[in-house]
């Protein structure tokens, strides 16, 4: 059985990039447009991964992590944060979050790091 991810974006580019690294690697992937969306998904879907947007309408990442942390069904969820640029001196920096990625910086990338640090899996580039 596949290892199942949700992505959630209100990007539609930035969701499709992650959709498609994530299934050219063999994931199922679910996608939210926001947290609403995705607290819905995960009522009836159990991610092996969550990669999250922070700054999107309805409920952000922040409110969606703490929502995911309050539950002892998706408490253990590794959880990768997507976010704007790389600020080392951000007060309100995430720190709950499994790992990083910076959407001024390749994406791709950074996904492949992620996925080897939050899973511990070696990831084949294509």
């Amino acid at each position: 059985m596949p290892k199942v991810a949700l992505v959630v974006d209100d990007s539609m580019l930035i969701r499709h990039t992650v959709c498609r690294f994530l299934e050219e690697r063999g994931y199922a992937v679910e996608s939210a447009t926001n947290g609403k969306e995705a607290m819905e998904i995960l009522k009836t879907v159990l991610p092996d991964l969550i990669i999250t947007d922070m700054q999107m309408p309805k409920m952000d990442g922040t409110e969606l992590i703490t929502t995911l942390k309050a539950s002892s069904t998706t408490a253990n969820i590794p959880v990768v944060l997507l976010q704007g640029k790389k600020n080392h001196s951000d007060p309100d920096a995430e720190t709950r979050a499994n790992y990083v990625i910076y959407k001024d910086i390749d994406i791709v990338a950074q996904l492949g790091r992620a996925l080897a640090v939050t899973l511990g899996r070696e990831i084949v580039e294509s």
